[in-house]
């Protein structure tokens, strides 16, 4: 568990549409084997350390001819953003995925200051 200290804490989120590879025959749809994508979001005002990430997929469009495989995480995650990272394997075919996202951690304090 993170304890947050001076009792400022914030709060971000967003949506994020990945990739639409339907449209176009893209890899996600007509590609085989181990695929990703990745999208890299910016938080509307920066944490004063790394803040919790959590992403959940808010959109999937899956064929349902072969087995849905799908993982969805968020990394390198600093101060001012981080990276949604969608990944499938094998034979699954990804149309479109929409990613949420909700960010929360210590915000800098207003009244903290550094001397060097």
């Amino acid at each position: 568990m993170r304890r947050f200290e001076g009792g400022t804490v914030g709060i971000d989120h967003g949506d994020v549409v990945l990739f639409s590879d339907f449209e176009d025959d893209g890899q996600m749809w007509r590609g085989e084997g181990p695929r990703q994508s990745r999208a890299a979001v910016q938080f509307s005002k920066a944490y004063a350390t790394p803040p919790h990430v959590q992403v959940s997929m808010s959109m999937w469009d899956i064929s349902n001819n072969t087995n849905i495989r799908a993982d969805v995480q968020a990394e390198d995650i600093t101060e001012t953003g981080f990276s949604i990272v969608f990944r499938t394997w094998s034979d699954t075919q990804v149309a479109r995925v929409r990613v949420a996202w909700t960010s929360f951690g210590a915000l800098p304090s207003d009244d903290g200051w550094e001397l060097y």
